[in-house]
């Protein structure tokens, strides 16, 4: 199995990021079709594999690279360079893809392949249609719901934090992608592969949430960084636009209705802030108002304090909602 090994000063200097271009390669995977797809990806690809497929289809370049570089278990390295920063721009890591060289590049893609690369693939500029490629795909697939995506993850981030202040990082590890697990002593299982164990020590670990099913694990050697991409938790990736019914928004208000609809599933202030974009202080009070109407409670869970609905809020909602 693939274990990492990972000392108390790398997990104190880790940090989750949020960012573009790993989401763009969780959605190219999802659209290239050898990788197995997750719930809150089918009606992202219902929507936006027709376009993809009449832009590349036909596209000699676009189906033998992803049939190559991106095969099921494996993302050729230079695709999935590790984030920088806490939210970068997407142009700033296509620039660092952009960077790469064409041999580095099949290097990249043959590592483990059993097979010829694809002629086409030995031709020159293989990284500039890559990037040609990556660049469509965010521009007409991704950033129309990035702002909707980047509040899912943050949301996802804060509830994992939360976690971490009530039961440590092995609460936050274990389960965090498929296969992945603490197995104590400074060790991380982050596969079922058969590699060599790995040393972190004295480099930085970063952790980026994805809609992908399963996530990867990357790493750049030159500036000692190490990313584990994970799979955004299934619980709270629903959609943080949902629209409140017009009867229910003119009876409390929009803002509040909007955050009563959201507590379908139990979330924390920190939470709600990062689904809705309101300040601290506004969730704080629409909450207030909520539990004064008996529309919402609050329990406590660990060092967490979770709102959810009362079985009136429920009945508001369900009457109020169409049909």
């Amino acid at each position: 199995m693939g274990v990492w090994r990972i000392d108390a000063d790398v997990l104190a200097g880790s940090r989750f990021v949020v960012s573009p271009m790993v989401e763009t390669i969780g959605c190219l995977a999802a659209l290239n079709g050898l990788h197995r797809v997750s719930a809150s990806q089918r009606e992202w690809l219902a929507e936006y594999g027709p376009q993809f497929r009449a832009r590349w289809a036909a596209d000699p370049f676009a189906l033998p690279f992803l049939r190559d570089a991106i095969r099921p278990g494996w993302l050729a390295d230079f695709l999935v360079k590790p984030p920088h920063g806490g939210t970068p721009r997407f142009a700033a890591e296509l620039e660092r893809v952009a960077a790469t060289t064409d041999e580095q590049a099949r290097r990249d893609i043959l590592e483990t392949m059993d097979r010829p690369l694809a002629p086409v693939l030995h031709e020159d500029g293989l990284v500039a249609r890559a990037v040609e490629l990556l660049d469509w795909v965010w521009r007409h697939a991704v950033r129309p719901g990035w702002p909707r995506r980047r509040r899912v993850f943050e949301a996802d981030i804060v509830a994992r934090t939360e976690r971490l202040g009530s039961g440590g990082w092995a609460a936050v590890l274990d389960g965090m992608r498929p296969g992945m697990r603490w197995l104590g002593d400074g060790r991380l299982q982050i596969n079922a592969y058969d590699y060599p164990p790995r040393d972190l020590t004295g480099t930085r670990l970063l952790f980026a949430p994805t809609t992908s099913q399963r996530g990867w694990v990357s790493w750049e050697e030159g500036v000692d960084l190490h990313a584990i991409i994970y799979p955004c938790a299934g619980w709270l990736a629903q959609d943080p636009d949902v629209v409140p019914p017009g009867a229910l928004a003119r009876l409390i208000g929009p803002a509040r209705a909007r955050i009563l609809m959201l507590l379908a599933a139990p979330k924390s202030t920190t939470q709600l802030v990062a689904l809705t974009g309101q300040t601290l202080g506004s969730a704080g009070g629409h909450l207030r108002v909520l539990r004064d109407a008996g529309l919402a409670d609050r329990r406590r869970a660990g060092r967490s304090v979770l709102y959810y609905r009362t079985g009136l809020g429920d009945a508001l909602c369900r009457d109020q909602a169409p049909g």
